[in-house]
């Protein structure tokens, strides 16, 4: 069973080393990349969860807050390591960050933006609530932005 934990002196380095499969490289940022945004965007109240399971971290996400309107959470990056996938982590691990952000209840919305050609996500992302918002980012016309309602 996973469970949703901050990063961390102690879990930092385990999390910077995952990676995903060769052909997911092109959708999501390295594991260390992730670390730094997360720094980068700390005006954005941006943090790094991991996903652990019976104590190795398997996977992590960059949740960010919008401070312009519209008001909401930001998923930037989500992912499981390669040689965790296909578990069912994806789909656990998503659920765990849905659940947090409802409890923190600062917003009714959490967007993320997917690359039309990545089927695995937008399934996942769908499976857990997530909908086409119709709004097309010029800067990445090739992705879809897609919005949960948390309450």
């Amino acid at each position: 069973m996973l469970k949703l934990v901050d990063i961390n002196e102690e879990n930092w380095m385990e999390a910077a080393s995952l990676s995903v499969r060769e052909n997911q490289k092109g959708f999501v940022a390295p594991a260390v990349g992730i670390l730094a945004r997360a720094y980068a965007l700390r005006d954005c109240n941006a943090r790094v969860y991991a996903f652990e399971n019976d104590g190795t971290i398997v996977g992590m996400a960059l949740v960010r807050e919008f401070t312009e309107e519209p008001l909401g959470y930001d998923l930037q990056q989500f992912f499981i390591g390669e040689q965790f996938q296909g578990k069912g982590y994806g789909s656990e691990a998503l659920a765990l960050v849905l659940d947090k952000l409802r409890r923190e209840g600062h917003y009714d919305h959490a967007e993320v933006c997917v690359k039309k050609d990545d089927a695995e996500a937008l399934r996942l992302y769908e499976k857990h609530g997530f909908v086409n918002s119709g709004y097309v980012d010029e800067d990445v016309p090739d992705s879809l932005n897609l919005i949960c309602r948390l309450f």
